[in-house]
C-alpha cells in the first residue's frame, strides 16, 4: 500500500524531531470506513510506534504530549485518531 501525504508528512516530522532508533507509522483508516471521523480521505486515523533516547525518563503522558507537539496541527486538524506507543530503546 502506498503512503499518502498525511502519512508521509508526519513520518518526516518525527523523524525530524526525535531521530528515533524504531518508528513505524501505520495508517489504521481503513478499519474505520464509515465510522466516526472518517472523512473520506483515507488517512484519518494511525497508530504511532516509536522509539528515541529522548523518551528516557520521561512519562507516558508527556511523551504523548511531546509526539502530539511534533505533529504540529495534524492530530485534531487533519488526524482524527492517533494511537501513540512510545518508548526509550532497552523498554
Amino acid at each position: 500500500m502506498t503512503k499518502g501525504p498525511i502519512q508521509t508528512e508526519m513520518e518526516a516530522l518525527l523523524m525530524a524531531a526525535f531521530a528515533p532508533t524504531h518508528l513505524a507509522v501505520v495508517n489504521d483508516s481503513g478499519k474505520h470506513r464509515g465510522h466516526s471521523g472518517d472523512d473520506g480521505s483515507g488517512e484519518s486515523h494511525f497508530i504511532v510506534e516509536i522509539e528515541s533516547a529522548a523518551f528516557a525518563g520521561v512519562n507516558r503522558v508527556m511523551r504523548q504530549r511531546m509526539v502530539n507537539k511534533a505533529l504540529g496541527d495534524l492530530p485534531g486538524e487533519r488526524v482524527h485518531a492517533l494511537a501513540i506507543k512510545a518508548r526509550a530503546p532497552g523498554e
